[in-house]
């Protein structure tokens, strides 16, 4: 189905939002190799905290039996004031708020959550969405925009590279002790 004007509208201004505080972002990535869930948007920031945010444009929208991917530390809806104002008593009490088509602001703050999916399967997840946008870029021929996503694709290939790393280290020191925790030793 196509998005409505105001789906995109909410979408540019979180985006936007997201940006100006120094998170890297990625629209619909689709969680896992089987994608039985999706975010609208989702970001991560460089101390690795994760966020997840449903865009919701209409009353039926925000209520429809569409799963809402909640996945990250902290989650959100996106809204329009008017929407906010008629569902602000259905939503969670963890669920944070961004309201506004143009900026958006932060109406209702979101409680940190322990993560519902791997971190490494977020990474990838973002990594395969971005490479989709990127190949997308490629198409249209925008050089700008391309280097630009080639740049975030790079920097979270060798975070998950990273994480991997510390996961296999952690795996040796909880199988054979404190001391296969040194790099040399494998």
């Amino acid at each position: 189905m196509a998005k409505t004007e105001v789906t995109k509208q909410l979408e540019m201004a979180i985006t936007q939002a997201m940006v100006k505080v120094g998170t890297y972002g990625c629209l619909e990535v689709t969680i896992g190799t089987l994608g039985e869930e999706r975010v609208d948007y989702m970001t991560v920031d460089s101390k690795g905290t994760w966020r997840c945010f449903e865009v919701k444009c209409s009353v039926s929208d925000f209520r429809s039996k569409a799963k809402k991917s909640f996945v990250g530390h902290y989650n959100y809806f996106v809204l329009t004031e008017e929407l906010y104002e008629k569902v602000k008593d259905e939503i969670a009490s963890e669920i944070g708020v961004y309201v506004g088509l143009k900026r958006v602001r932060c109406v209702k703050r979101a409680k940190k959550q322990e993560l519902k999916v791997d971190e490494g399967i977020l990474t990838m997840s973002m990594i395969r969405s971005l490479s989709r946008d990127a190949n997308k870029l490629y198409v249209s021929g925008n050089d700008v925009a391309i280097n630009k996503f080639n740049s975030e694709i790079n920097r979270l290939t060798e975070e998950n590279r990273l994480l991997r790393s510390d996961l296999y280290y952690a795996r040796l020191e909880k199988r054979f002790g404190e001391k296969s925790n040194e790099k040399g030793v494998r």
